[in-house]
């Protein structure tokens, strides 16, 4: 497969490194060369030019891309060389944007006439995942799968947990109300196997239903109080799609430092009440409420700040907390810092971007920000090899776990004896390394 990306900023360069991972061949090009100069170490073709030059264009083989990524953070620059492309043979193009009016379903038919297939507004894609793990106070990630009929839930375990110190060998775990598909121990990612136990302090990921939340609860040695109140750090575009996105009966306050960008925010937003003051400062929070609050969301434009901000409030006693860190490098002092939740706008846009790079059918791609691991939903092809035999008996990859499928709209969790049908949604986890030798067996 050859990749085009245009746009060497923190997306297009995140993007390059994840997809060098695999048999596929990748050119770059941006206009700035200090944006390239980092990506000069790597195996990809570095282009310095005009992302709206057809010359450029052609020079860099756009004519014979099988996908073009437009991804600078200009949307009129990403539409524009996408349309280009598109009448110069590329197959399918995507553009990054900043409108949510384009993502609308009747616009789709519209913009693919005009040559851009795909849109991905990557500010969207994060709140939505920070409004979905807000749905439960003792959760740290809220993933719902084919309309919730199975749910992945991130959960920090404590000294009090009943799944603590069991060998996955003994039986303990052998029941079909949920299936632990991974574990985070510091820096390191366990798929865990017969002899591996859960250790306090450790992030455990759970394939379940929705039925069997309050059982995982019990198991993870978990609380659990409703989220009624969330304060918001930064007027960011992300912040905004989160007022928006919540459900109206949870109060929101959006504590921004730039008076004009709160006038801004008051006339876009109607369900969010919007403060001129600083949330790094404590004198700040204290004034409004930061001890009635039961979510706290940091996601002004500096990752630095907005760890501080989350250990500050959760000092105060906020129960939730969490952090937009742009920064990879900040992702596990975060964690360590006990933030509730790391969100990574970059990472979430690059697991919807690999998603359109995969042969086999996959409806839903998402990258684990604690774990730097993908959560993939495929669907079983007739006759494709994940079909021929029970899970037990597949040889999967190393580094991978099947945690459940939704068939006829009904989930379940898998084990050994599992036989996937055609037609199936197989949720799977696994490192980005195997994720190609699991592609082939749903071909």
């Amino acid at each position: 497969m050859k990749i085009i990306i245009v746009g060497a900023g923190e997306v297009g360069k995140h993007l390059a490194k994840r997809l060098l991972r695999e048999n596929v061949s990748i050119s770059i090009l941006d206009e700035n060369p200090d944006n390239m100069r980092p990506l000069e170490a790597y195996d990809l073709l570095i282009h310095q030019g005009s992302p709206t030059s057809i010359y450029d264009l052609k020079e860099i083989g756009s004519a014979s891309a099988d996908l073009f990524i437009a991804v600078t953070p200009h949307e009129s620059v990403n539409m524009t060389a996408c349309m280009i492309a598109t009448n110069l043979g590329a197959k399918r193009t995507l553009a990054r944007i900043d409108n949510n009016e384009y993502l609308l379903p009747k616009n789709k038919e519209f913009f693919k006439k005009l040559g851009v297939d795909y849109l991905i507004y990557p500010e969207v894609l994060a709140a939505k995942e920070i409004v979905e793990s807000l749905k439960m106070s003792w959760m740290r990630q809220y993933l719902s799968f084919c309309n919730e009929a199975l749910i992945l839930l991130g959960v920090k375990v404590r000294s009090n947990a009943q799944i603590l110190d069991k060998k996955f060998m003994t039986g303990f775990f052998n029941h079909s109300r949920y299936r632990v598909v991974a574990i985070k121990r510091d820096s390191q990612t366990i798929i865990p196997m017969g002899p591996d136990e859960i250790k306090a302090n450790d992030i455990v990921y759970f394939i379940t239903t929705k039925e069997n939340l309050n059982f995982v609860r019990d198991h993870a040695g978990k609380t659990s109080s409703p989220i009624k109140n969330i304060m918001i750090m930064g007027g960011s575009r992300i912040a905004q799609k989160i007022a928006q996105f919540l459900p109206n009966e949870i109060g929101v306050k959006i504590l921004e430092k730039d008076r004009e960008c709160c006038y801004a925010l008051s006339e876009k937003l109607d369900n969010a009440l919007i403060i001129n003051g600083d949330a790094r400062n404590i004198d700040d929070l204290r004034e409004e409420g930061i001890e009635d609050i039961d979510a706290f969301v940091a996601v002004s434009p500096n990752s630095e700040e907005n760890i501080l901000a989350c250990s500050v409030a959760k000092r105060l006693g906020v129960e939730r907390t969490i952090a937009e860190v742009e920064n990879l490098d900040y992702i596990m002092l975060a964690e360590n810092m006990d933030i509730g939740m790391v969100i990574n706008k970059k990472m979430i846009a690059a697991g919807y971007i690999h998603q359109i790079t995969l042969d086999a059918e996959v409806l839903d791609v998402r990258i684990l920000t604690a774990a730097d691991t993908e959560v993939i939903e495929f669907v079983a092809k007739e006759k494709s090899k994940i079909t021929r035999d029970m899970v037990k008996n597949l040889r999967l990859p190393p580094k991978v776990n099947i945690g459940g499928i939704v068939r006829d709209g009904k989930g379940s969790i898998v084990d050994g004896n599992t036989r996937i049908l055609p037609g199936d949604h197989v949720i799977v986890f696994c490192e980005a390394s195997s994720v190609r030798k699991m592609e082939s067996l749903f071909n």
